[in-house]
């Protein structure tokens, strides 16, 4: 963390992790889908705790769910010890879409869900997918 990374109380500024957060996720969706991609959503971003000058931000990305032409990517933020120790400072789940060089949607890769976190992940997309065409629906 650099002091232009910090707001007006000395901390890690939303905007710019929010920005961090989107770069992570552009970067794991592309690799899973082969191809380019945009940002549909970002569904959650949950600041959990800051960030200050000096610390170490690490960013984690996983796929941990899927449809057709869609990637739900979790992306983990941590601030890091000097000791190597993490300590959750926000989650965030991304919709990214997997598109042609038209811009228009394309099928992605399936996911292999092997492990009980994996699962329950998966299952969590599915709500989240849900409430996301909910809202749609409504206008939300």
């Amino acid at each position: 963390m650099r002091p232009k990374y910090l707001n007006g109380y000395g901390k890690l500024f939303g905007g710019q992790l929010m920005g961090w957060i989107d770069e992570i996720a552009s970067i794991v969706a592309m690799r899973h889908s082969e191809s380019e991609i945009t940002t549909a959503a970002i569904d959650n971003l949950n600041f959990k705790e800051s960030a200050s000058v000096d610390d170490v931000i690490v960013l984690r990305g996983k796929i941990t769910h899927v449809g057709r032409t869609s990637m739900e990517v979790r992306v983990d933020t941590y601030v890091e010890s000097r000791r190597g120790i993490r300590k959750i400072i926000n989650r965030a789940y991304v919709v990214m879409v997997a598109v042609d060089d038209c811009q228009h949607p394309i099928p992605v890769p399936g996911l292999l869900v092997e492990t009980e976190a994996e699962k329950a992940e998966w299952e969590g997309g599915e709500k989240r997918y849900a409430l996301r065409k909910q809202r749609r629906i409504e206008g939300y």
